[in-house]
């Protein structure tokens, strides 16, 4: 029997590669299972995936997920900690948060001297990285992952003279809000707040750039307040169905709605708690739940009905957003399982054009847009 060929390349839209490196004290240049043996041998509780996290960039290559989109995130809160032990963590002014910024930013500039990864800003760059792996067999030299710089919460923006060092620096994409109350605007768990006046005046500035404005995790009064104002391009980096999950974390359909008039797209993410109703973090077990990576692809269904074409979906997957496979579909054990989409999306009657959309082409399209 005849094997499928592998997806030449898969975009993921939403990782928090930096986060992990800088703040759990991981060495993502090794595989998966080394960075899993480390913590569980030197016994860490700190963090609930630890021992159990489920990316690192030998992963990436082995699933060909070669260009993401990946965050710094720094928070400012006034009675939190820098560390994400309490419900609200954060640094306690907004020039700790840069500096905490520039720190993961560090952390990159180190993968590109490794050869590891590539920064991403152009439309040239970005063509001929995709062409590198899309074109280059595989037993040439090993191909860099691509990146493209994301700030998930806006908080370490100290001013606007800030968001133009950003934006030298390589920023291209910026998700305004992430948890609770922030500087520019409420997110997620702070529903019926919006955005602040300093956040209406960075929106006003970035439609002088070329930036990426990714509507997750703002409130449902924020996520329209910045639509009247924001002129650029929008996504939702990694964002599911309300209609699917209930929630104020998922989005509506007249959200949905917006940004499919908008020519955006919705990376769908695989955190459990995104997938099943009212899976309780700490509590249930994916497994005992049967929440199987193709629960995803409900939310990609609902979508594809409102816009009548798959022209709006990929992957946002966050799947190293601070949880491992204690929150991760039970049939998933890495990132690589990504590439298990392709006979899972066909079962489901995505044809070859739909499914090579929804692995790139629709990322790809919406990064056109926004980059010089």
């Amino acid at each position: 029997m005849k094997s499928r060929p592998a997806v030449p390349i898969i975009v993921d839209g939403h990782l928090d590669l930096a986060t992990n490196a800088m703040i759990l004290n991981r060495d993502l240049t090794r595989s998966v299972k080394e960075i899993r043996e480390k913590e569980r041998k030197l016994g860490w509780k700190d963090y609930q995936d630890r021992g159990k996290g489920t990316v690192a960039l030998p992963q990436l290559h082995e699933g060909k997920v070669g260009l993401v989109i990946s965050t710094m995130i720094s928070r400012f809160s006034e009675n939190g900690s820098p560390l994400h032990t309490m419900a609200l963590p954060g640094w306690h002014s907004p020039q700790q948060a840069f500096a905490h910024a520039q720190c993961q930013l560090a952390w990159y500039r180190e993968m590109e001297i490794l050869g590891e990864m590539v920064q991403i800003t152009t439309k040239k760059s970005l063509a001929s990285h995709f062409d590198m792996w899309t074109t280059a067999t595989d037993c040439e030299q090993k191909k860099p992952i691509g990146y493209i710089l994301a700030l998930e919460g806006a908080d370490s923006i100290v001013n606007l003279d800030y968001l133009h060092r950003f934006y030298e620096q390589g920023l291209r994409s910026i998700g305004i809000s992430h948890f609770g109350p922030g500087r520019y605007a409420g997110g997620t768990h702070s529903d019926g707040s919006g955005l602040s006046q300093i956040g209406k005046e960075l929106l006003r500035e970035m439609n002088k750039l070329h930036l990426q404005l990714d509507l997750t995790h703002l409130t449902d009064k924020g996520f329209f307040e910045a639509l009247d104002i924001f002129e650029g391009p929008v996504v939702a980096s990694h964002q599911n169905c309300r209609t699917i999950i209930p929630g104020e974390r998922q989005f509506s359909d007249e959200q949905i709605q917006c940004i499919i008039d908008r020519g955006g797209i919705l990376g769908g993410a695989l955190d459990t708690w995104m997938l099943y109703p009212n899976f309780q973090l700490g509590k249930d077990d994916p497994k005992a739940c049967d929440i199987r990576m193709e629960r995803l692809v409900d939310h990609f269904d609902h979508i594809c009905q409102m816009a009548g074409n798959c022209n709006h979906i990929g992957f946002g997957s966050d799947l190293d957003g601070l949880f491992g496979l204690e929150q991760t579909p039970h049939d998933m054990d890495t990132i690589a399982d990504l590439q298990k989409f392709d006979a899972i999306l066909e079962n489901r009657g995505y044809n070859q054009k739909d499914r090579e959309n929804i692995f790139y082409g629709n990322w790809m399209r919406t990064l056109n847009r926004m980059l010089k």
